[in-house]
């Protein structure tokens, strides 16, 4: 499905500035934190940077699925003055799990499994939004891509009023490979459609079910969608074409929080 954002009352993920506290910079700061398990939003690395401690860098990207951006050195010389040694990284605002963590611990207690899956969507506003209905809703975790996606930083913190703080989120790298793994826990995948045949009331959210919400340019990614179980739309009687992302998701929530009470 398709969907509009709203006017814009909050500047762009890209036009606001990290706050100091959440850089981390320099190769070595950098693999203490990994070490010390803290979470890393995303790393930049500058262009052609070589050598031991870069390699290890990557290698932990990759472990704990860290996106990795190579940017040239007047990049990183505009976020500190200090000494970065080619490597600076931001510091994750939330907690990042694993998507069979989550569902362990959803089950184990046993509570029916609601998730709510982002493709593409970049407004921030949109997904603290999202974040905020999915906690209200009874939604246990939110799934997101490692790579286009907003930042979840301390604006989209603000905008969800806490709740991305306060709901499990998963950063994966491949959304594909997340419906694999749903399946695979017997978790159904339901992506939300405009020119779908099956309307929302029509779909049965009191199994275990997991909802795909499109980006607002492009909608749900035709291939993952093809693998999800059901496609539906939100039936709508106005001339109009698209609902704002994250009110498509709080009607669908709200519809699941329904059926499940």
């Amino acid at each position: 499905m398709h969907y509009t954002q709203q006017k814009k009352y909050y500047p762009s993920s890209s036009a606001i500035k990290h706050s100091n506290n959440n850089l981390i910079v320099g190769r070595q700061p950098l693999i203490e934190a990994f070490n010390a398990g803290k979470g890393i939003d995303k790393i930049l690395v500058q262009k052609n940077a070589t050598g031991d401690i870069i390699e290890e860098i990557m290698n932990l990207s990759k472990q704990y699925q860290v996106p990795v951006q190579f940017v040239p050195i007047e990049k990183l010389n505009s976020l500190t003055k200090v000494n970065h040694q080619g490597v600076v990284a931001f510091a994750a605002i939330v907690k990042y799990y694993g998507l069979q963590e989550i569902i362990d611990f959803v089950i184990a207690k046993a509570e029916m499994p609601l998730f709510v899956m982002l493709d593409s969507i970049t407004d921030i506003r949109n997904i603290g939004a999202i974040a905020r209905t999915a906690l209200c809703c009874g939604a246990q975790a939110i799934i997101i891509p490692d790579k286009g996606v907003g930042a979840l930083n301390e604006e989209a913190m603000k905008t969800s009023a806490g709740a991305l703080g306060k709901i499990f989120i998963c950063r994966v790298n491949s959304l594909m490979k997340a419906v694999d793994e749903l399946h695979l826990n017997g978790i159904k995948v339901f992506a939300s459609e405009m020119t779908a045949s099956e309307k929302l009331f029509d779909i049965d959210f009191t199994e275990p079910c997991a909802v795909v919400m499109g980006g607002e340019e492009k909608g749900v990614f035709p291939p993952l969608m093809k693998i999800c179980d059901k496609n539906f739309q939100i039936p709508m009687t106005g001339k109009f074409e698209s609902l704002n992302v994250s009110v498509a998701t709080g009607m669908i929530l709200y519809e699941a929080m329904k059926q499940r009470t």
